[in-house]
């Protein structure tokens, strides 16, 4: 049967056609339209030099933990409770002893100046106005002094590595609470570096070196150059400059020879909470509860360590229900969007780390962009909270997730 046809009225057709004025500022522009944290990659990869994004963006070996923890995330299915009132949803509860606006928290990173040069700035001010924390690296390219100015009102964490030389790790440590962090994170996993190949394939060093490659490799690049070259040099927490890669630096700094018994005298120095990063047993969770932190952070190190490592997605239900009601329980590794945030609080998380997901947001466009990655998380929270028919944190229960057997 035809379908009767007729030429439209003006009339009819204004309500159609709703022009946007358009925003001529081009990275507000980009920062606009990344709807998710893998838009945000996108972006950071067209950005950035190789070198500098490959090592933010890869894992060591072949990369299979970092590709098992992400697809242990997708591997969920959630179990919505309908007929809720959800017209009011609260994100935010206390961690380690003070308040969060989110369930997250900046995780430590290194070099950061070297992925976009508002670095470790531009992070912790964008984690203060989103009310959750800020974590300092040893390997920071801001000083621990510079981030407390920065956020003099930002909740202020603290990762350390225990160098071979003692003195020199307890005087960062010294640094930190003097300067009023609240947290000290000590990570474990590392007591040598992982085989991290695409830093060695690039060339990675401490400064980046101007080779023929990473000359060709500007070109297209000459925002992320000019900005680099016309800053404050590259500096330090723990260094000026090294002439080798990252990894050959923490093989030459990082101690081996750490222990349990180092932790409690480590503690024993340390005025604020305390927790141990880079648990991935059961039995080593166990030793870090009878040693009396206040919480650990279940982590493969993003998958930067040892490959193959255990998914802490999948190991959390198990610590959880064993350790949960003894000390805080965070996890990172993988976190790619709001939902698995939600899924990770839902099985027993008190808070999780993102590491990538904030330097992908930093390298599309500095503090604006860590901003926007906060924002596109939050949103994402909000939204999978109320699908699943919950109104705050403290509803969700591991009942709203299943972590399906992978298939194929």
């Amino acid at each position: 049967m035809a379908v009767p046809r007729r030429v439209p009225r003006p009339g009819e057709l204004a309500p159609l056609i709703r022009l946007r004025r358009p925003d001529l500022h081009p990275a507000r522009r980009r920062l606009r339209n990344a709807l998710t944290i893998e838009d945000l990659r996108q972006i950071a990869r067209r950005r950035t030099p190789r070198a500098a994004f490959d090592y933010t963006d890869g894992a060591a070996d072949d990369e299979i933990s970092l590709a098992r923890a992400r697809q242990a995330f997708r591997d969920i299915e959630f179990h919505p409770s309908v007929l809720r009132d959800v017209s009011t949803v609260d994100t935010g509860w206390d961690v380690l002893g003070g308040p969060v606006a989110l369930p997250f928290a900046i995780a430590p990173t290194g070099f950061t100046r070297l992925m976009q040069t508002e670095g470790e700035l531009g992070g912790a001010a964008a984690a203060a106005a989103a009310g959750i924390p800020f974590s300092l690296s040893t390997l920071g390219t801001a000083s621990i002094e510079d981030v407390a100015t920065a956020i003099p009102q930002g909740r202020r964490w603290f990762q350390l590595y225990m160098w071979r030389d003692r003195d020199r790790s307890m005087a960062l440590m010294e640094r930190a609470a003097a300067a009023g962090y609240d947290t000290l994170l000590i990570t474990v996993d590392c007591p040598v570096a992982g085989a991290r190949l695409r830093d060695s394939r690039n060339g990675m060093a401490i400064p980046p070196s101007l080779t023929l490659r990473t000359v060709l490799d500007a070109v297209p690049r000459p925002a992320w150059w000019f900005n680099l070259l016309t800053t404050e040099p590259l500096a330090f927490a723990s260094l000026d400059r090294w002439p080798g890669t990252v990894a050959q630096y923490m093989d030459t700094m990082f101690d081996p020879g750490v222990t349990v018994e180092d932790l409690a005298w480590i503690k024993s120095r340390w005025p604020g909470r305390f927790v141990v990063k880079g648990i991935q047993t059961l039995d080593d969770a166990r030793r870090m509860v009878e040693v009396g932190v206040d919480g650990i952070v279940l982590s493969n190190h993003g998958g930067r360590q040892l490959d193959r490592a255990p998914v802490p997605f999948r190991l959390l239900p198990a610590v959880a229900r064993e350790l949960g009601s003894d000390t805080e329980i965070l996890l990172d590794t993988g976190i790619m969007s709001g939902a698995d945030i939600v899924a990770a609080v839902a099985l027993g998380a008190r808070c999780t780390l993102i590491g990538r997901a904030y330097l992908y947001g930093l390298m599309a466009g500095g503090q604006a962009g860590v901003t926007r990655a906060i924002e596109i998380l939050t949103d994402q929270i909000t939204r999978t909270m109320r699908l699943l028919g919950v109104t705050c944190l403290e509803e969700l229960t591991a009942d709203h997730v299943t972590q399906l057997p992978r298939r194929g």
